[in-house]
């Protein structure tokens, strides 16, 4: 495979990366019964409100989108930011096995929890062995 291809194809995991952490910043203004709703729609119990746990759905989809916008600039300027690439590949990787982990240890169903897993080693595992296209292509 030529090194223009491999570089054509770490972009588009970085994009892919880009928007599977991205997405979750819809969770920063959905309403709370929207949110509430789209979760037990992925098979979680209904879910009293409590002002904390909207505080933290926004804490944690406004970092998780946060991080999503660092994968997009690594798409968009590979070349330039290089030198992390592997960095953000292995955060991929380390999220799957945690995911993976914490899924099997409290006996969820695979969906929706395989989906994120698998997006998660993919990503990071297509990083890892495509970034060094970012270096050598010009």
């Amino acid at each position: 495979m030529s090194n223009q291809t491999r570089f054509r194809l770490l972009r588009l995991v970085l994009f892919f990366c880009a928007l599977v952490w991205g997405v979750s910043a819809f969770g920063v203004f959905l309403k709370w019964e929207t949110a509430s709703g789209t979760l037990q729609g992925m098979g979680a119990k209904p879910i009293a409100y409590d002002p904390m746990l909207d505080y933290w759905l926004r804490m944690a989809s406004g970092a998780f989108a946060l991080v999503g916008t660092g994968y997009l600039l690594l798409a968009i300027y590979p070349r330039k930011f290089a030198v992390i690439l592997a960095w953000f590949g292995w955060i991929m990787v380390i999220e799957g096995v945690i995911l993976l982990g914490h899924g099997l240890r409290l006996g969820l169903a695979p969906f929706p929890f395989i989906g994120d897993v698998s997006a998660s080693l993919a990503g990071g595992m297509g990083i890892l062995a495509l970034r060094k296209a970012a270096v050598t292509n010009q």
